[in-house]
């Protein structure tokens, strides 16, 4: 797959170093390392099986159709089946696993049961995602990530999330987002062919496809409702809605865990969890008593997450601490200390103290190219060309160079082997200039070759249902966790747990390994 890209779209970094690094290198067509390089496409198409279609009608016996035979009559598909490969494409395919799929087909077939809208069949599809996102389409196309099957914590939570989205479905609000996209599209070809010259005009029209990226508050707040309503109808915990919203406003500070940072992916980007918005779904649920009505049906749940992959497949790499592991390309480096690592879709991407930003990613470059001719053929902005020079990195050829842009310096890494060329884009502000050498040079140092022993030792990291025994803490099962910094944090994030909450001998808990 080949992007066009900015250089160091670094998430968690300053704007100023997201500007400076775009002005160090120009847009260049690359094949990313972060789930879409040529070397690792063979491990893409392995981990995308063919998604599994759960289609439920309500009735005495509550027994699964077919999907396509109920849905053809509904006038509304043919958008969800339009959309429904560039969803697959977008979230890395369909995940396949029977036990979670029974799981959550068993959740759907509950509210199915009790929708307001009895003709209408639902299909979920798991997507392959660490993103935390739920959403659905004009058709009953149902979709879950596996990172927010992750997060929440039993069936009551993911009934609410899906209950919500099948609220959208019933109020046509896809269908009115679409109008409002066809209106847009109709304003802007009035902008660019009338009113070219109106700079007003086009920034409006910008801003306002902004808009159209998700429903509206109301729209929001309408699926809150009707969600929570069918939720507690189904007989699972009205609450459930309240509490995973709270989860997810815990989630959004601890991002980096999942290595998910595309906020167009991300059900947060679209789901505020405002404080208004927790206190108006506890309202909601008050329509059905005190808090403890209704099941929650966690030791099911957790049964059908056990072993279900986290965070990166194999095809993406891994992040492990400060190093990343890519098994199929075969290669590994290391980020200085003090730094954190996120595998995005885009490209591996570091950032450190002191608004220090590490890109790194790969292209395909003839091996009749020298890198000293690759290093300034064009891609790269404030070139300093007096400063290349030729550097061997761990017996390989490599050629380094130093940039500038703005109030930033750059340095630029470029090691080939054979016909790819992995590239370091290392930026830190004008006044740390000193510390340059030895950043660039400690992460491009520490690139190196995966030995054949290493590569099928790396394994994917899972999420593992642990009971609690007489005697345990949070901090003796978070020590269990593997391949994720910060352990207690991220073990308090995944079970819904405060620093003050206690673990109950023969209760069950999410820890992440191998």
């Amino acid at each position: 797959m080949v992007h066009e890209i900015s250089p160091l779209g670094v998430a968690r970094t300053s704007s100023l170093v997201r500007r400076a690094l775009k002005g160090a290198m120009v847009a260049w067509p690359i094949a990313f390392l972060a789930g879409c390089t040529t070397l690792g496409a063979g491990l893409e198409e392995a981990a995308i099986s063919p998604d599994v279609q759960s289609g439920y009608l309500p009735g005495q016996s509550r027994q699964p159709v077919s999907f396509d035979a109920v849905q053809s009559s509904d006038p509304q598909s043919t958008i969800g089946k339009s959309q429904h490969p560039k969803i697959l494409a977008a979230y890395g395919g369909a995940y396949s696993d029977p036990k979670l799929e029974l799981m959550l087909a068993g959740i759907v077939g509950k509210l199915a049961a009790v929708s307001e809208d009895p003709n209408r069949a639902y299909r979920i599809t798991v997507l392959n995602s660490p993103n935390i996102n739920a959403f659905a389409l004009p058709g009953g196309f149902l979709y879950v990530t596996r990172g927010l099957l992750a997060l929440a914590n039993d069936s009551a939570e993911v009934a609410a999330v899906l209950a919500h989205e099948m609220g959208h479905v019933r109020a046509n609000h896809g269908i009115e987002r679409q109008q409002r996209e066809e209106a847009a599209e109709l304003a802007g070809r009035v902008v660019s062919e009338v009113l070219s010259s109106d700079t007003a005009a086009r920034a409006a029209l910008a801003r306002g496809r902004l808009n159209l990226a998700s429903f509206s508050r109301n729209q929001e707040l309408q699926a809150d409702a009707m969600g929570i309503k069918q939720t507690g109808d189904a007989g699972y915990d009205p609450y459930a809605a309240a509490r995973f919203l709270k989860t997810m406003d815990t989630f959004s500070n601890f991002r980096n865990a999942f290595q998910a940072t595309n906020p167009q992916l991300d059900f947060l980007a679209s789901h505020p969890a405002a404080p208004q918005r927790v206190e108006l779904a506890r309202r909601h649920a008050s329509a059905f008593g005190p808090e403890g009505v209704g099941v929650t049906d966690r030791n099911r749940y957790l049964s059908g997450i056990d072993g279900m992959l986290f965070g990166d497949t194999a095809s993406e790499g891994y992040v492990r601490g400060r190093t990343f592991y890519h098994p199929g390309l075969g290669i590994t480096f290391t980020a200085p200390e003090g730094f954190m690592i996120d595998n995005t879709a885009e490209a591996v991407l570091a950032t450190g103290p002191g608004d220090t930003a590490v890109r790194f990613d790969g292209i395909a470059v003839p091996e009749t190219t020298s890198l000293t001719d690759y290093i300034q053929s064009g891609w790269v902005g404030g070139l300093d060309r007096t400063s290349i020079r030729t550097i061997q990195v761990n017996g390989l050829p490599a050629v380094s160079a130093q940039a500038a842009g703005g109030s930033y310096v750059f340095n630029v890494t470029v090691i080939r082997i054979g016909g790819q060329v992995y590239r370091f884009l290392t930026a830190l502000p004008a006044d740390s200039s000193a510390k340059l050498a030895g950043i660039s040079g400690s992460i491009a140092q520490s690139f190196r070759l995966l030995s054949p022993a290493e590569r099928n030792n790396l394994k994917p990291l899972r999420i593992r249902i642990v009971t609690a025994k007489a005697g345990d803490t949070e901090d003796s099962l978070a020590e269990r966790i593997q391949g994720v910094d910060r352990k207690v944090d991220m073990f308090r994030l995944l079970n819904d747990l405060t620093p003050h909450s206690e673990i109950d001998a023969g209760e069950r808990y999410k820890i992440i390994a191998e």
